[in-house]
């Protein structure tokens, strides 16, 4: 009977303490519970002045803000990456604690700790001391490293990620676009390979090919190139500062790009070949550097190959006229519109079926050229068809078609060469004026 009574009493006791247990975990905030301290309490990003970090190597790189950019201001001065640097900044506001491993080491060595591998240094805005962090050997279990500030005891642990964020070297630090310019000023390009030079200019999405010919660009191919131009980045740093550009073939280049952009111009030189790459320099720094070899041969493609391969500027939509000769046959057909409604209408002033005549106009803009040849095709002095049409009423735009066997040739009144053009699609345009018929 006391036997019964104990167990009561403990069951009571036993869920007393659980609802206890349960009333408060119901108190607690969920996020609260997994949550880890901050190494760097209210630390923000854009508070950090200055960065030195003597990375895994021993070697110690400086990076101050200046306005809303960082420079690189030790060993060496050059702009610096600003991405880079950003992704340590926002990595120290950020950085958590993971576990705390020992709260009084006698041993930091053990850690990797004493000296520390890696050691980042850090001023806030308005401050003069700089705070650190110091970080030492992987965990065993390689998924984390140990870490500690070196105005407190306790060794931590942070996540396995962020030693590659924080042990730098200078030449990740730095900014490694092989080339400068304000993209949104371009207005020429100028390529110069051996004998041949390439030459564009325009702005915006009009661009043209001014030599070796005086042909439409396509804006795709011209906006590629000076993405090519503005975003590689180098493959290492050969020498700091050189006289003798003789030795990496730079004396005399295998290749210049030019870009003029507003009144200033940048130019990158390339030279002879290096295990992997060649041998660069931008001719406003000193640096001498290595580029991927597609680098090189991207740039010294053949000016056909930046030709806008669109036989017509206009779109089906925008035409008003279309001029069709053919041997000795001739088509005309006026857009005109008729109690509010658009319709074509022959040189008779005869209206035409509509299905028809936009066939013809859509099958016409929807040509496009394959490739290009810099020499006219003789079939083309015998015209398989000629076709004029105006657009918009500013713009009359005449391509030339001829036929030498299975093959299709085209060529614009305003541009040199040849057009070589698919057959099939061709072929639809003849359908398309025979049904007219």
């Amino acid at each position: 009977m006391h036997g019964t009574k104990s167990a009561i009493l403990l069951l009571v006791v036993l869920g007393g303490l659980g609802g206890y247990i349960y009333f408060v975990d119901s108190k607690r905030d969920p996020a609260a519970a997994t949550a880890n301290a901050k190494a760097f309490t209210d630390l923000a990003a854009d508070n950090i002045e200055e960065i030195e970090i003597r990375n895994a190597d021993g070697v110690t790189s400086h990076v101050q803000r200046v306005g809303t950019d960082w420079q690189l201001v030790a060993p060496d001065k050059a702009d610096a990456d600003d991405g880079v640097v950003g992704t340590v900044t926002s990595n120290l506001s950020t950085l958590e604690v993971q576990r705390v491993v020992d709260e009084n080491p006698t041993d930091l060595k053990q850690y990797g700790l004493n000296p520390p591998r890696v050691d980042v240094s850090f001023r806030l805005k308005d401050q003069k001391d700089f705070q650190r962090l110091l970080v030492g050997e992987k965990t065993p279990t390689g998924g984390d490293f140990f870490a500690k500030r070196p105005n407190e005891n306790r060794v931590f642990l942070i996540s396995s990620f962020l030693d590659s964020i924080f042990n730098k070297t200078t030449f990740d630090l730095r900014d490694k676009a092989v080339l400068k310019f304000d993209r949104s000023q371009a207005q020429a390009i100028e390529i110069v390979s051996g004998p041949l030079t390439t030459q564009f200019t325009g702005s915006g999405s009009e661009w043209r090919i001014a030599k070796p010919m005086n042909a439409r660009a396509d804006y795709a191919a011209v906006e590629g190139l000076m993405t090519r131009l503005s975003s590689t980045f180098m493959q290492k740093i050969v020498v700091k500062e050189t006289t003798d550009l003789k030795q990496f073939g730079l004396d005399q280049p295998a290749l210049s790009a030019t870009v003029t952009a507003g009144s200033s111009k940048a130019t990158l030189i390339i030279g002879r070949a290096d295990e992997g790459g060649r041998f660069a320099k931008d001719l406003s720094r000193s640096e001498i550097f290595t580029v991927e070899e597609t680098l090189f041969t991207e740039l010294s493609k053949a000016a056909n190959e930046f030709r806008r391969k669109d036989l017509f500027d206009g779109r089906s939509f925008t035409a008003n006229r279309i001029e069709i000769k053919r041997g000795e046959e001739t088509i005309a057909l006026d857009k005109t519109t008729v109690d509010t409604k658009e319709t074509w209408k022959n040189a008779a002033g005869k209206e035409v079926d509509l299905a028809k005549a936009e066939e013809l106009m859509s099958r016409l803009s929807a040509l496009r050229a394959t490739s290009f040849v810099d020499t006219t095709d003789p079939s083309l002095k015998t015209p398989a068809l000629t076709a004029t049409v105006r657009f918009d009423e500013k713009k009359t735009e005449t391509v030339t078609f001829g036929r030498s066997g299975t093959d299709s040739f085209a060529s614009r009144s305003d541009e040199p060469g040849t057009a070589i053009v698919d057959t099939m699609a061709f072929d639809e345009v003849l359908k398309a004026v025979d049904a007219l018929k």
